[in-house]
């Protein structure tokens, strides 16, 4: 069985990219390269939180759309193209990703012992002869729960790097999930793409989940 419908992931996360394999689907990388910031300013706070995260999907999205249809008109033929966004609202506030060391163990500070939304905002845009025919958007909402570690413990994790690069300053699927006590949601969302969301994004756009599996998706160790 070959994919009917090639599937462009929009964005670098080995982590989300993991996922798509683990489901089948052996997706073609693009990296947005959006400006967060600029996105995330245009939204209207009394939106709310998943706005801002859908709005920064959708934005990814179309850019990696635009460049698949100049660079890629094969794939363009015939394709979806995802692009997702997380971060996580905790105490009023929503968080993207540290990159520093410091932003990374004031976050964990904050989290240890709590509870906290990580919000994951999802794109598809449906593409037929090198035109965008079809967009569908949504958000998903995940109650992480954190252990309580202690600073020895948050030190150690931020001097691994991992937390540095990733929404909220954890992962579920890396050494992170040493220290998630729970969820209550979808697990594929906190990783970086829900697939029930997409399923859903997918089937609004005229697309069965079967017309994107490969027939031997390659070993994501690779």
């Amino acid at each position: 069985m070959t994919a009917r419908v090639r599937v462009v992931l929009g964005s670098a996360s080995p982590a989300r990219r993991r996922v798509l394999i683990d489901a089948g689907v052996d997706p073609v990388v693009r990296v947005s390269d959006v400006d967060e910031d600029a996105v995330a300013a245009t939204v209207d706070p009394s939106s709310g939180p998943g706005a801002v995260v859908t709005a920064l999907a959708e934005a990814k999205a179309r850019v990696v759309a635009d460049r698949v249809a100049a660079e890629d008109p094969d794939i363009a033929e015939d394709c979806v193209v995802i692009g997702c966004d997380s971060m996580l609202f905790h105490d009023g506030e929503l968080t993207g990703k540290p990159h520093t060391a410091a932003a990374a163990t004031a976050q964990w500070h904050r989290l240890r012992g709590r509870s906290a939304e990580l919000l994951t905002g999802h794109s598809v845009l449906r593409m037929t002869a090198g035109v965008v025919v079809g967009t569908a958007s949504a958000s998903t909402s995940t109650t992480v729960r954190f252990a309580d570690i202690d600073d020895a413990t948050v030190t150690a994790y931020v001097a691994t790097g991992e937390p540095l690069e990733v929404a909220g300053a954890f992962t579920l699927d890396g050494r992170g999930g040493w220290f998630v006590d729970g969820i209550d949601g979808d697990h594929s969302a906190v990783i970086g793409i829900g697939l029930s969301v997409v399923r859903g994004l997918f089937a609004r756009l005229g697309v069965a989940v079967a017309d994107v599996w490969d027939s031997a998706a390659p070993d994501v160790q690779q």
